[in-house]
């Protein structure tokens, strides 16, 4: 009999294979370009498409979880997931089958983090909930690490359709490994008190914190647009540079393996520290800034440096702001972090689109510079967005 996966993996797994199928295709644009004929610009637009599909549905996915269920909710996006990765390794022959199969992926992605966010709210410790935000959010910067491992190890052999067929089966894989139901977990049960008040309760916030959540959402689309053009395009910028495709893909490798430790270390900091997370963000975010703008400068051996700082500052900032959306509306944290994974995704289509246009028509190096300028706004929405939130409280 295998085991089921406990609370905290299961999230990191959701949420790993609900990206899996943008990143990978960020990672392996230069192999997949070549084979289906397409542009910077196209490479953006079908990215956007993924992060679009996902913003359409982020909210209305995170209400429904607190409905049906945040596990049953997960595999369904799992599952999801699979058939877009699949799918692209199997009728992707032209260009514009791709971004119509990574929206069946968007929409997987839109379902699963706010689910996954749920589980953890209601199934660990609040003391805990810091390092099991991080660990979740870990999941996106070890989706581009596996993306940049697919290429010297798959792309560069037997070929780029291949990463997505193994793609799709880690996902199957992941929605059989998830729990069946929380079991025990805090929060898993509410007394008939509890469910009653809620509507009620739920209403009162949607009044008073909307707007401080709305404002949060437009510096979380900020921060996201530079951070998503980062695992889509890092690859691709690095060979424009002189580097070798492989040796560009384990650099993106290596930046995903910084952005990932750098979550968790930030959320199990988060748990001592007990407070002062957005103020946090704000500032991560800013030292993001500046290794977009190192990347601009286009040296290769500037590039190995800036990548690292680019990934873990840069990106690896979600998962602490999670935790304190959670935070602040422990009694909706599914619709909480609904709304903000909106302003994430669309800053995921945006960010992207907008990069690859400003490459193909400028220069790679307008466009890492624009990265650091939303980086550097998104830090100040963060801080606005703090003294919103604790006005509304």
């Amino acid at each position: 009999m295998y085991r089921r996966l406990p609370p905290i993996a299961a999230a990191v797994a959701t949420a790993t294979a609900g990206t899996l199928p943008v990143f990978l295709t960020g990672a392996l644009s230069v192999q997949i370009r070549q084979r289906l004929h397409f542009d910077e610009t196209s490479l953006g637009a079908a990215v956007a498409v993924f992060f679009v599909a996902a913003a359409l549905c982020s909210a209305v996915f995170g209400r429904l979880a607190e409905h049906v269920g945040p596990v049953r909710q997960m595999r369904a996006a799992a599952i999801a997931s699979a058939v877009s990765c699949e799918s692209i390794a199997l009728f992707a022959h032209t260009w514009w089958q791709l971004p119509v199969l990574l929206s069946i992926g968007g929409l997987a992605n839109g379902a699963g983090q706010p689910a996954a966010n749920l589980l953890l709210a209601r199934s660990v410790p609040v003391r805990n909930q810091g390092l099991a935000f991080g660990a979740k959010q870990a999941a996106i910067p070890l989706s581009t690490l596996l993306g940049g491992l697919a290429v010297p190890l798959v792309a560069l052999t037997v070929g780029w359709r291949w990463a997505f067929v193994g793609a799709g089966c880690l996902a199957v894989a992941i929605a059989v490994l998830l729990p069946r139901a929380i079991e025990g977990g805090v929060g898993s049960r509410r007394s008939p008190a509890e469910a009653r008040s809620k509507p009620a309760k739920r209403s009162r916030t949607s009044r008073d914190t909307l707007g401080p959540l709305v404002v949060l959402a437009i510096a979380m689309a900020l921060g996201s647009a530079a951070a998503n053009s980062l695992g889509t395009f890092i690859v691709p910028s690095s060979v424009f540079d002189g580097i070798h495709p492989g040796q560009a893909g384990l650099l993106a490798a290596l930046g995903s393996l910084a952005g990932l430790v750098t979550r968790v270390v930030a959320g199990i900091r988060a748990d001592r520290r007990g407070r002062a997370h957005l103020r946090a963000v704000a500032i991560m975010v800013s030292i993001g800034a500046v290794g977009y703008l190192a990347l601009a400068f286009g040296l290769t051996l500037l590039d190995v440096v800036a990548t690292p700082l680019a990934f873990a500052a840069g990106w690896g900032w979600p998962g602490l702001f999670n935790l304190a959306v959670v935070r602040t509306h422990r009694h909706a944290p599914g619709w909480a972090t609904g709304i903000t994974q909106t302003g994430a995704y669309a800053g995921g289509a945006i960010g992207p689109a907008l990069f690859g246009l400003v490459a193909q028509h400028a220069s790679y190096a307008t466009a890492w510079t624009l990265d650091a300028g939303l980086a550097l706004a998104a830090a100040g929405g963060m801080v606005l967005g703090r003294k919103l939130v604790h006005a509304a409280r």
